[in-house]
């Protein structure tokens, strides 16, 4: 048995578990589900497998956070205005405190760690 937390077949993997609604929603309903492979102390590091259907809502993320985008289509928009164009194989930096607006076209997956 292995010590490093790891999940088979990311990205195609089916017993998610419900995580609801996306919050800050602006339009649509996006859900969220996923599987976490690990979380440290204090929830950090935190990694997993996150998968939305479309809608769009705001966000700020709590802490940097890489996303290897897997399936689906996305447009995130940072204040600033700068647009990031996901599709699959896109891989996202987002440093801590990225604060924008995510709007999921076709349902994404991505596989990510927060740290």
């Amino acid at each position: 048995m292995s010590s490093a937390p790891h999940l088979y077949d990311a990205s195609t993997r089916t017993d998610l578990v419900d995580w609801g609604v996306q919050p800050d929603a602006l339009e649509g309903a996006s859900h969220s589900s996923g599987r976490l492979a690990h979380k440290g102390p204090g929830n950090r590091p935190e990694t997993g497998i996150w998968v939305c259907t479309p809608g769009r809502w705001r966000l700020e993320l709590p802490g940097d956070e890489l996303c290897h985008f897997v399936e689906g289509e996305a447009t995130y928009v940072e204040d600033n205005g700068e647009v990031i164009e996901v599709t699959p194989g896109t891989l996202v930096m987002f440093p801590k405190g990225w604060r924008g607006e995510c709007a999921v076209h076709k349902t994404m997956r991505n596989v990510y760690i927060l740290f």
